[in-house]
Order: C-alpha cells, then sequence, then structure tokens
C-alpha cells in the first residue's frame, strides 16, 4: 500500500503553525539547569530553526532557570512576525536544580513578568499552566485557582492565549469552563500512549495537542522493531518515532529539543517521512503488548 504524508500545518492562537516546531529545554546545562556549555552554539540552533522554517518555539523561564529565555532573546529578537513562543509556569528552581512547585496566583504573576522580562516581549504568545503531578504524569486535582488566576492576567493584556501541561481530561474540562483552552501539552509518544482518548477529544474540538518528550526525553526510546523499520526506510529511528505522532492525529504538534545544529536538521526531516499503512501498523503494535498490561 502507498505511503502518506500528513498536513504539515494546524491553526493555533489564530496562527498556522508548522506542526514540526521547537523545543529549547536543551538549551540549558546538564539537568536544564545554568547556562549551556557552548552559548554559541545554542545561538546558533535557534537561528537555523527559524531559517529552516519553524515557527512555534516551546521555552520556560524555569529552564536555566532563565537561561533559555534570554538565548532565544538574543538569538531571534526582534522576533520574525509568524514565529509563536509558548511559555510555561507552574515551577521555580531552586539553588540546588530543584524543581519547586510555583502555583500561587501571585507566583504565576511573577512567572509572567520574568517571561515577558527575560524575552523582551509586552505580551506572552500563550502561557502553559504546568500541572506539576508527578512531574511527568498527570494527578487529578482542581486547577480552579490557578486557570482564574491566567485568565485575569490575560485580561490584563499580559497573556493573549492560554494552555494547560500535565494535566487530565477532567481538569481540561474544569479550566475550559473558565476560559478558552488553545493546547495542551502532556508526555505522549510511540511507547508512552496514555492519552489517546484525550487527543481524539482535543482533535474535535481543533485543539492542539503538543506531546512533550516525543522522543522519550530524558530515556530516549530504546526499540528493535523501531530500529529495523528505520533501517527500511532510509531513516533514524528518532525521525520514525516524530512521523508517527504527526501521522498519529492532525492536532499533534511536535516540540523535540536538541543543542545540535544538526540534530535539528534531522529531526526536522521527519516532516518528510511518508508512512505507509502496513509501516503504521507495524509501529503501533510496538506499544500494543504494554498497553493491553495496563
Amino acid at each position: 500500500m502507498s505511503a502518506s504524508q500528513p498536513l504539515n500545518t494546524f491553526p493555533l492562537a489564530g496562527r498556522t503553525i508548522r506542526r514540526l516546531g521547537y523545543g529549547a529545554m536543551q538549551l540549558a546545562g546538564p539537568g536544564v539547569f545554568g547556562p549551556p556549555k557552548d552559548r554559541a552554539a545554542a545561538i546558533a540552533v535557534l537561528r537555523e530553526a527559524v531559517a529552516l522554517g519553524v515557527n512555534h518555539i516551546d521555552t520556560s523561564d524555569y529552564y536555566g532557570p532563565h537561561i533559555t529565555n534570554q538565548l532565544i532573546r538574543e538569538a531571534l529578537h526582534p522576533y520574525p512576525d509568524d514565529l509563536l513562543i509558548v511559555t510555561k509556569l507552574g515551577a521555580v528552581r531552586g539553588a540546588d536544580a530543584a524543581w519547586i512547585p510555583a502555583l500561587e496566583p501571585a507566583d504565576l504573576a511573577r512567572g509572567v513578568h520574568d517571561n515577558l522580562r527575560n524575552l523582551g516581549l509586552e505580551t506572552l504568545d500563550i502561557v502553559n499552566l504546568r500541572a506539576m503531578g508527578d512531574i511527568h504524569a498527570p494527578s487529578e486535582g482542581s486547577l480552579e485557582r490557578q486557570v482564574v488566576a491566567l485568565a485575569e492576567l490575560q485580561q490584563k493584556g499580559l497573556i493573549r492565549h492560554i494552555g494547560l501541561s500535565n494535566v487530565t481530561a477532567t481538569q481540561v474540562a474544569e479550566a475550559q469552563r473558565i476560559t478558552e483552552i488553545v493546547c495542551v501539552q502532556n508526555q505522549y509518544n510511540l511507547v508512552h500512549r496514555h492519552d489517546e482518548a484525550l487527543i481524539d477529544d482535543l482533535a474535535r474540538q481543533g485543539i492542539a495537542y503538543v506531546p512533550f518528550f516525543p522522543l522519550g526525553g530524558f530515556s530516549p526510546i530504546q526499540s528493535t522493531a523501531l530500529a529495523d523499520i528505520a533501517r527500511t526506510l532510509g531513516a533514524t529511528p528518532m525521525q520514525v518515532a516524530l512521523a508517527w505522532l504527526l501521522h498519529r492525529s492532525p492536532n499533534i504538534l511536535l516540540i523535540p529539543g536538541t543543542s545540535s545544529v544538526g540534530h535539528l536538521r534531522e529531526n526536522l526531516r521527519a516532516a518528510t517521512l511518508a508512512l505507509s499503512p502496513d509501516v503504521l501498523a507495524a509501529l503501533d503494535r510496538i506499544e500494543a503488548p504494554a498497553a493491553a498490561s495496563h
């Protein structure tokens, strides 16, 4: 059967966004803390991303902290008109690099102003409320106070749009009763598929779903079957994993991160990788045995 390529764009925050974007987390030092080993290389990655057509960059002022936003400003300000910068609130960093929840309304207001200052902006395009949960997995609990606080900052003109990160379907519905939610950012990839129903529900509503750790994050995806499929396609396993996500649903936007120009180019080539129904079925089977045990 013939291979197909998914659509390359999706509407988000009133703009047409290329579905393969860039996540800036890896530009900070080890453990997402402190400055990069090579600042010039980090600047080069950001500039190359935009030169290659990326118009969706994901960041947070707690990366570093402050480091990635300052790098983005140095590399790209004044920003291209079509560039959408999405940031996150919900944590601060300790002196020991710890991730400390910061979800009180005053914390969120402080975080908005930190992002504005370090990015050199007067208004943030999208702010994702990052529920800490179990760090990489959501846990139930009301986010009403936090969403109301962000909606008030939106009314003041400091935020254009609001999204959510690391949340459950119940929390998405709760937030939607308060304000419009334009995107949801949760962990999801070829071997971690707990959000299947949520992705489909958001797609029906025209809401973007942005997987964090699309390549497995700190523990990159390892699969003999994936490696074998990639070899037959003349691609890398990570390119195939990204292409599978693009085929999964049209509302999925990807933000793979890297501190290497070479890896950036490699990741972006995944948008041109066509997968046949047979290949998609084989990739779907990689996760199926684990899914059956849940």
